[in-house]
């Protein structure tokens, strides 16, 4: 075979896959049409078509599901009283070690109590004041009902 014709057959083919890469490229960006997401209408007037039966459970499932809730709700509950408990006492020793410092020293305690502005780091960038807006009619706080009244 001729090499022109050769190269001419790899030029064509050359072009075709990045013509097809561009096409691709450009639907890529694409959304899908909302009328696919939405449920037909024939579906959302018979529920019947969608719904499953749900197997009958045995007295002795529902009664372990019962005993599981139970004693999930008491694990939880002896739980957050734990942490109130926990929480209680952090403060109650705060505290205490507070009142100690104080009688030892006024000045340290005073340095104690203090709010620390570098614990928890707070930058505010903005106007302090917002100036007046010129002509500015305060609306006089009257309500209208727009909802439809189904009679």
């Amino acid at each position: 075979m001729d090499p022109a014709v050769i190269r001419a057959r790899e030029e064509r083919k050359k072009k075709k896959l990045e013509k097809q890469i561009r096409r691709l490229e450009k639907y890529q960006r694409q959304l899908k049409p909302l009328d696919e997401l939405e449920v037909p209408i024939c579906i959302k007037d018979d529920p019947r078509l969608r719904s499953r039966k749900l197997p009958q459970l045995s007295t002795e499932v529902t009664d372990a599901r019962w005993k599981l809730v139970k004693e999930w709700g008491i694990y939880k509950s002896k739980q957050v009283e734990r942490e109130v408990e926990f929480f209680q006492n952090l403060r109650m020793n705060q505290e205490k070690a507070l009142d100690e410092l104080r009688i030892e020293s006024e000045l340290l305690y005073e340095a104690a109590i203090q709010i620390d502005p570098d614990f928890i780091p707070f930058q505010a960038k903005g106007p302090t004041e917002t100036p007046p807006i010129d002509n500015y009619s305060c609306p006089d706080g009257d309500y209208i009902d727009v909802s439809k009244k189904w009679d």
